[in-house]
C-alpha cells in the first residue's frame, strides 16, 4: 500500500505579533485552538518575516526568495519617487519602485504542489497583485477572497466587498467565514492529498468586534486594572508607540480568529486528518503599535509593524509535523519566511523546482531535533513605514544585529541575546564586529541589486521636526484620549457595532 501524502494547512494571520497569543506570553489575549498547535508540535522562538510590511513577506513565503530577490520591496499600493513627497510627510527620502505584481516567472509553492498532484486551496487576504495576478494566476484551483487589497473593504462583517467571496448573511463575521470555507474544502477533499492556505484579513484594521466579545474583555480589562492605566503611548523615534496590551476591540478579533482556526483544526480532526496534515502558522509582520489602529504592543520587543526593530519583523512561527516534531518542542535557530518553501517542499516529498532559485533552506532537520548551517539573514527595506519605519537594511548573525539606515548612512548594532528591547545601541563599543557586519550586508545588497531611495531635492528638515513635534504631543493626546474610551462601559462605537448586529 503506498502511503499518502501528507497534507498542509497553511495559516498565514495579518499583522499578528510575536506577543499577541497567550502561549507567547499575553494575559489578555485568549488563543487555545492557535496554542493547541505549539502543544503538538514546534515553536520557532526566534521566526522572522522577510519584511516588516505585508505584501513582501507574503510573496516570500510563497516564492522562497527575498523580497529584493521577487522585487515586491513594500505592500502593493504604496507610494514611490515623487507620488511619496505628495503625501505631505515631509521625509527626506523618495523610496525607490517596486513590483506590483507577484511575477509570472515565479514558481510558487502552490504551483509546486499542484504540479505533485495535490489540490490547492486559497482563502482570505492576497494583496500581491490585480487582475491577472490572483490566486488562481498562480497555482491555487480555488480562491476564496483573495484580490488586489490589503484589507477587508466594508469591514469584517457581510455584507462583504469583494469579487470573489460571495457575501453571507448580515452581519457574519469575515474571519470566522474563511474559517469555515476552508473546513469545507477539507471535507471535500479529504480523501486526496490538499494544500489548504488560509490567509486572513484579521487582525489588519479596521479592529473590529461584536459587542459581546468587546464587553468581555473590557470587563477582562477591568479586572486585571488595566482600565486605570493613564498612559498607554510612548513616543519612539518618530511615532508614538502602544505599550500595554489592553484594547478589547483587539482582544475580540484576536478571540474570533481563535474560533475561526477551531473550525478548521475540528474538521481535521473528525476526519482522522490530523495525524497526516503538517499546519503551519505564522503573521506577515509585527503586531500593529504604532500607525493604523495602534492596536497592540509587541513588548519587550520594540516596534511593531513597519519598524526595522524586532517588534516589526519578529512573529509567531509553528509548525506541527506529524511523525517528525516533538509535541512542545521549541526551537531557538534564527528561521525566516523564505524557509517555508523549502520546508514544505521537502516534508511532502518534492523536489525543488529547477528553475526556482530560492533563498530559504529547509528546517527539517530542526524539526527533527538536529541542526542547520549557520547563515546571517537580511533585510532590505528602502521605504518609509506608514508606522514609523525607516529606509534601512539589516543584518542578523546569531545574537548579533545590525541596521543600516539609510537616509544618513548610520549602523546601529544590538546584542539580542542580552537587549532584546533593543535598547543599548553597542555601535560604538563593538567597532569591529560592526564593521565585519557590515562588509557582509554590502555584498549581499550588491549581488541582490537592491534599489535604494534617493534624496528629496525639495526636503526642509523644520517641516519634518515640527511633524514630529505635533505628533508626540497633540497626536499623542487624542491617541491617549480615544483608546482610554475604547474601555468606558459607555463605549458604543456606531449603530450597529459595525455590522455585526443589527437592531
Amino acid at each position: 500500500m503506498i502511503a499518502k501524502k501528507p497534507n498542509v494547512l497553511f495559516i498565514l494571520v495579518d499583522d499578528m505579533g510575536a506577543k499577541d497569543l497567550s502561549n507567547e506570553g499575553s494575559t489578555f489575549y485568549e488563543s487555545p485552538n492557535i496554542d493547541r498547535i505549539t502543544h503538538e508540535g514546534m515553536k520557532f522562538i526566534r521566526g522572522y518575516a522577510t519584511c516588516q510590511v505585508c505584501s513582501p513577506s507574503r510573496a516570500s513565503i510563497l516564492t522562497g526568495k527575498y523580497p529584493v530577490n521577487h522585487g515586491i520591496t513594500t505592500w502593493i499600493g504604496d507610494s514611490s519617487g515623487e507620488a511619496w513627497s505628495k503625501r505631505g510627510r515631509n521625509d527626506s527620502h523618495l523610496p525607490p519602485e517596486y513590483e506590483r505584481n507577484l511575477r509570472d516567472s515565479e514558481i510558487t509553492l502552490a504551483e509546486a504542489m499542484k504540479n505533485a498532484g495535490y489540490t490547492t486551496f486559497f482563502a482570505g487576504k492576497w494583496h500581491l497583485g490585480s487582475k491577472g495576478s490572483w490566486p488562481t494566476d498562480h497555482g491555487f484551483d480555488i480562491n476564496k477572497g483573495g484580490w488586489d487589497v490589503g484589507g477587508p473593504r466594508g469591514g469584517f462583517f457581510s455584507p462583504y466587498v469583494n469579487p470573489n467571496l460571495e457575501s453571507g448573511p448580515v452581519g457574519q463575521s469575515l474571519t470566522q467565514r474563511l474559517g469555515q470555507e476552508t473546513a469545507d474544502f477539507i471535507e471535500k477533499h479529504k480523501d486526496q492529498p490538499f494544500l489548504a492556505y488560509l490567509s486572513f484579513y484579521t487582525v489588519h484594521a479596521p479592529i473590529q468586534t461584536t459587542k459581546v466579545l468587546w464587553k468581555k474583555y473590557r470587563d477582562k480589562a477591568e479586572k486585571m486594572g488595566l482600565t486605570r492605566n493613564k498612559e498607554r503611548f510612548l513616543f519612539d523615534r518618530r511615532l508614538n508607540v502602544r505599550q500595554v496590551q489592553d484594547c478589547p476591540i483587539y482582544a475580540g478579533m484576536i478571540e474570533q480568529l481563535d474560533q475561526s482556526i477551531g473550525i478548521v483544526l475540528a474538521k481535521l480532526d473528525e476526519h482522522g486528518l490530523d495525524d497526516n496534515t503538517i499546519i503551519c502558522f505564522t503573521s506577515d509582520n509585527g503586531g500593529v503599535s504604532s500607525g493604523d489602529a495602534y492596536a497592540t504592543s509587541n513588548l519587550p520587543l520594540r516596534g511593531g509593524k513597519g519598524r526595522q526593530w524586532e517588534g516589526g519583523i519578529r512573529e509567531p512561527f509553528y509548525i506541527k509535523a506529524p511523525g517528525i516534531t516533538k509535541p512542545g518542542s521549541k526551537e531557538a535557530t534564527p528561521v525566516n519566511g523564505i524557509d517555508w518553501y523549502p520546508t514544505l517542499l521537502e516534508l511532502c516529498e518534492i523536489e525543488l523546482p529547477q528553475n526556482q532559485k530560492v533563498d530559504g533552506v529547509s528546517l527539517v532537520p530542526l524539526l527533527k531535533g538536529k541542526a542547520i548551517e549557520e547563515r546571517p539573514l537580511y533585510w532590505h527595506y528602502p521605504h518609509y513605514g506608514n508606522q514609523g519605519g525607516e529606509p534601512s537594511s539589516i543584518i542578523i548573525e546569531g545574537n548579533w544585529k545590525l541596521i543600516h539606515y539609510h537616509e544618513d548612512e548610520r549602523n546601529e548594532l544590538y546584542n539580542l541575546a542580552k537587549d532584546i528591547g533593543e535598547q543599548n545601541d553597542l555601535i560604538e563599543k563593538e567597532t569591529k564586529r560592526a564593521q565585519i557586519m557590515q562588509k557582509k550586508l554590502d555584498i549581499w545588497i550588491k549581488e541582490t541589486n537592491a534599489q535604494f531611495p534617493t534624496p528629496d531635492r525639495q526636503f526642509e528638515s523644520a517641516k519634518r521636526d515640527a511633524r514630529w513635534k505635533s505628533i508626540k504631543s497633540s497626536g499623542k493626546k487624542g491617541l491617549e484620549k480615544r483608546h482610554a474610551y475604547f474601555l468606558e462601559p459607555s463605549y458604543v462605537p456606531n449603530k450597529n457595532w459595525w455590522g455585526s448586529s443589527i437592531d
